[in-house]
C-alpha cells in the first residue's frame, strides 16, 4: 500500500534517473524532442492519476505521509505545471549551452518534491520535501552560467532558501520540544488536550515555522529579492517558480495550519491576517512602475500570495467544511463539542453528539 500511495513520486523520480542515464550513454541530438517526450510522459502520468488513483484518506510510513483528496488535487496540479514547464524548457533548450538533459531531470526531481509536499503529515517529511524542491531551484535559477543576472538570481535564492530552512528547522525544534511529537495528527490531539494559552516556546516555534514558510511563498516582509530571482532566472524556471513553487508553499501552509495547528488558530490567524494585508498591498503597488515582464510577474506573484493568505486567515468562517473534515479525522473520540473549531450556526439545528454543526 505504501508503494501504491507514492507511485506518482516514484514514477517521476524514475523518469529523472532514466533521463540522466540515457543522456550519459546515448545522448540525443535533438534536445527539443527529448523535452516534448518527457512532457508527454508526465501528461500520461497525470491521466494515470485520474484513472487509477482514488483518495483513501489513509496515512503511510508511520503516519508521515497522507493520501487524501487534498493531496491528489495538488499532485495533479503539480503534474500539469511540470508538463507545461517541460514544454517551455524544450523550446528554451537552444539557449542552454550544455546540460539540457540535466535541466530536464532537475525539473522532474523538483516536481517529485512538490508531490511529496502535497502529502506531508509530519514536520520531518515536510523539511525533507521542502529541501528537495529548494535545492533544485537553486541550481535551475543559476543555470545560465554565462549570464550575470542568472548567477545573481541563483545566489539570492540560495540566501533566501538558507534563511527559510534555518527558521523552519528552529521552529520545528521548539514545537517538538514542547509537544513531544512532529506528527500533525498527534500534534492536534496534544494541543486539544492542553488547556489555556500555549506556552511561550511553542508560540515562538509556531512563529518561526510561519517565518520559514513566509519565505517560501514570498510574503511581506520575506519577499526580499523575490522579483530579482524572477527576473534573472531562465524563463521556464520563472514560470515554475510562479506556479509550482507558489502552489507547493500554500499546500504546505494549509497542511501545517489546518491539519497540525488548527486548535491554536487564535494564535496564528491574526499574524496571517496582517501578513495578507501587507503582502497584497506591496505586491500590487510595487508592480505599477515595473517595465520588465518577468519582474512584473514576481510582484504579481507577491500580490497573489496576499490574496491567498486572506483565505487562510478567514479559515474560521470560509473554511468551515475543510476545518471540520480535518478536525473530525484527527480529534480524540470523546472530545466535547466546545473544543471543536466549528460553531453552531443556527439554534434550530441539532448537532449529533461530539460533532460540530457545520453548514
Amino acid at each position: 500500500m505504501a508503494l501504491y500511495a507514492t507511485q506518482l513520486e516514484c514514477l517521476l523520480a524514475l523518469l529523472a534517473i532514466v533521463t540522466l542515464l540515457a543522456d550519459a550513454f546515448n545522448p540525443m541530438a535533438d534536445k527539443r524532442w527529448h523535452g516534448h517526450l518527457l512532457a508527454t510522459l508526465v501528461g500520461l502520468t497525470l491521466v494515470y492519476s485520474f484513472v487509477f488513483m482514488a483518495p483513501s484518506d489513509a496515512t503511510f510510513f508511520n503516519g508521515m505521509y497522507r493520501l487524501d483528496e487534498f493531496a491528489l488535487f495538488f499532485k495533479r496540479l503539480f503534474l500539469l505545471a511540470t508538463a507545461l514547464v517541460l514544454v517551455m524548457s524544450a523550446e528554451f533548450s537552444p539557449r542552454i549551452e550544455a546540460g539540457v538533459a540535466e535541466f530536464y531531470a532537475l525539473v522532474l526531481l523538483c516536481a517529485t518534491g512538490m508531490l511529496v509536499i502535497a502529502s506531508v503529515n509530519d514536520f520531518i517529511l515536510l523539511f525533507v520535501a521542502l529541501e528537495l524542491v529548494t535545492i533544485t531551484f537553486y541550481i535551475m535559477a543559476s543555470y545560465l552560467r554565462r549570464q550575470t543576472a542568472s548567477l545573481e538570481a541563483g545566489t539570492k535564492y540560495l540566501i533566501l532558501g538558507a534563511l527559510s530552512s534555518g527558521f523552519t528547522v528552529y521552529g520545528i525544534a521548539y514545537i517538538f520540544g514542547t509537544t513531544g511529537t512532529t506528527n500533525f495528527d498527534r500534534l492536534t490531539e496534544t494541543l486539544q488536550t492542553q488547556a489555556g494559552t500555549p506556552t511561550l516556546p511553542f508560540t515562538l516555534g509556531l512563529l518561526l515555522v510561519l517565518t520559514g514558510l513566509g519565505f517560501k511563498i514570498a510574503s511581506v516582509p520575506f519577499q526580499i529579492w523575490a522579483p530579482d530571482v524572477y527576473q534573472g532566472a531562465p524563463t521556464p524556471v520563472t514560470a515554475f517558480l510562479a506556479v509550482g513553487s507558489k502552489a507547493a508553499g500554500f499546500a504546505l501552509l494549509l497542511r501545517v495550519m489546518l491539519a497540525g495547528l488548527l486548535p491554536v488558530q487564535y494564535v496564528w490567524m491574526p499574524v496571517i491576517l496582517v501578513l495578507s494585508a501587507a503582502t497584497l498591498l506591496y505586491g500590487n503597488l510595487g508592480a505599477i512602475p515595473q517595465r520588465n515582464i518577468k519582474r512584473l510577474l514576481g510582484y504579481s506573484s507577491i500580490g497573489h500570495a496576499g490574496y491567498m493568505l486572506m483565505g487562510i486567515a478567514a479559515a474560521n468562517a470560509r473554511f468551515a467544511r475543510l476545518s471540520c473534515s480535518v478536525a473530525m479525522s484527527t480529534a480524540p473520540p470523546h472530545s466535547p463539542p466546545s473544543e471543536m473549531p466549528c460553531r453552531r450556526r443556527s439554534t434550530t439545528r441539532i448537532a449529533a453528539p461530539n460533532q460540530p454543526a457545520c453548514s
